[in-house]
């Protein structure tokens, strides 16, 4: 079979190819990671006492901005780097940003409130259970986020695990919100992110295993 041929036989019955796929699954596991966090939370911590509270429910939206943004950010740079070669088109520090933001409101918080009050800004009732917690309910959206990269066929695959980790852990912290009381920016900032950061790392240490291919 001459070449010619050949490059005919293999170019009939062509198909476009859905260029967004990928980000649609992507959406679609986060989407279901979002509400299996959520429904975790509620069986098995339940919902905050206070959240129909004007200031309880201020407090919450917070930390939902926080982790949102969390979320989001990572997951737009998670659909680039889930195709072959994305990681060139990669900047941590825009992930970073709203990290860098409730640091500095914590440092502000705290600067503000007498020494004596610093303990219990930043340690609250329920840091223990805040960072058992986050971690235990990231796995189902973190199994849903490498589920769907996995179709994608990702080159970096360590980062690729690490932006898994860090959307899981913002799912999981978003769907704790709505039961922690601790509301002290402190807090959030060290509880909060210190566990989303725990997800990630866990993201990246696995990925190289879970995303082979």
């Amino acid at each position: 079979m001459k070449t010619d041929d050949l490059i005919a036989i293999l170019s009939t019955q062509l198909e476009p190819v859905d260029t967004r796929s990928v980000s649609r699954g992507i959406v679609v596991a986060i989407g279901l990671g979002a509400l299996a966090a959520a429904v975790l939370v509620f069986v098995g911590f339940g919902v905050r006492s206070d959240v129909g509270d004007l200031e309880a429910f201020v407090y919450l939206a917070a930390k939902l901005v926080f982790t949102l943004a969390v979320v989001t950010l990572a997951a737009v740079y998670l659909t680039r780097l889930a195709r072959p070669g994305g990681e060139r088109r990669m900047s941590f520090a825009i992930i970073a940003l709203p990290f860098i933001g409730i640091m500095g409101l914590a440092v502000a918080a705290l600067s503000f409130a007498p020494r004596s009050h610093w303990h219990a800004a930043v340690l609250g009732n329920e840091w223990v259970e805040c960072l058992v917690s986050i971690p235990v309910i990231a796995v189902v959206p973190f199994a849903l986020t490498i589920w769907a990269v996995r179709r994608a066929m990702p080159t970096d695959l360590r980062r690729t695990g690490a932006l898994a980790g860090l959307v899981a852990g913002g799912l999981s912290a978003m769907g704790y919100s709505l039961h922690c009381m601790d509301d002290s920016v402190p807090f959030v900032a060290l509880w909060y992110g210190g566990t989303i950061a725990l997800c990630t790392v866990a993201g990246a240490l696995l990925g190289p295993r879970l995303l082979r291919w």
